[in-house]
């Protein structure tokens, strides 16, 4: 499955595309912006411009082994224009990036198998999944950071709230190696967490974030009872045989 379509090369989809051609992959990519074009072409990615909320999509995009969906829209009714132009195809499997933001915080650790809240995403995730004409694997990726995402710029000019609350995170570079495994070991029809081992509260990460850039202590909001979630994606790393690149969010 050398031959691989990314639907959004954005700030995971576009280093996922250079990581494949670096390896020896075909990669398609598209992009909602005419201004982005040369950008992909560039880095040696065929560029295509799609935009499911405009129901724009060539089918020559779709000509590929694996669609990978890498956007933020969660517009029910455009993915499902989306899946029925998939239908139309020969894509067989797909991948789709979701997020840990489905689970409710339940003060517990949450698994694959435990209650998502009612959301877009959720239903979006679901279309997927049920439909027989191909096989979808979903990965809930936590927080992401890496590259120009740096955690010791976030909050910037507030409180960060529920600082005894804990962290769930994953390194850009874990995403992509995920994401490749997948493709590699075949590995469809299922349904990922993705998230570092470690779970600081968010008092200890983002002070330590803070400090590794330079920058001053933050402020933390303890005023609102304590919520949170701590992600549990040892199904991923059992069933792939995966190791973390970045699991001590302190170190990094």
């Amino acid at each position: 499955m050398k031959n691989v379509s990314i639907l959004g090369c954005g700030w995971l989809g576009k280093e996922l595309a250079v990581d494949f051609i670096k390896k020896g992959y075909k990669v398609k990519g598209s992009t909602t912006s005419k201004e982005k074009l040369e950008e992909l072409e560039s880095v040696d990615i065929i560029p295509y411009l799609v935009d499911i909320s405009g129901r724009n999509i060539q089918q020559e995009f779709l000509d590929a082994d694996v669609l990978i969906i890498a956007i933020t829209s969660k517009e029910v009714e455009n993915f499902k224009w989306l899946i029925a132009s998939i239908e139309k195809s020969n894509i067989t499997k797909i991948i789709f990036i979701s997020s840990t933001s489905v689970y409710p915080s339940l003060n517990k650790e949450m698994t694959e198998e435990d209650e998502t809240v009612d959301s877009p995403l959720v239903e979006i995730e679901n279309l997927f999944r049920n439909n027989n004409k191909f096989q979808t694997t979903i990965i809930r990726f936590a927080g992401l950071f890496g590259g120009e995402r740096q955690p010791g710029n976030w909050f910037v000019n507030r409180k960060i709230p529920h600082p005894k609350g804990y962290v769930n995170m994953i390194h850009r570079e874990d995403c992509i190696a995920i994401i490749e495994q997948i493709i590699v070991q075949n590995v469809f029809d299922e349904v990922f967490n993705a998230c570092s081992n470690h779970h600081p509260t968010r008092e200890e990460f983002y002070i330590n974030a803070r400090k590794s850039i330079g920058k001053s202590i933050p402020e933390f909001d303890n005023s609102k009872p304590l919520v949170y979630k701590i992600i549990n994606s040892e199904k991923l790393q059992k069933k792939l045989n995966y190791k973390l690149i970045y699991d001590n969010l302190l170190s990094i």
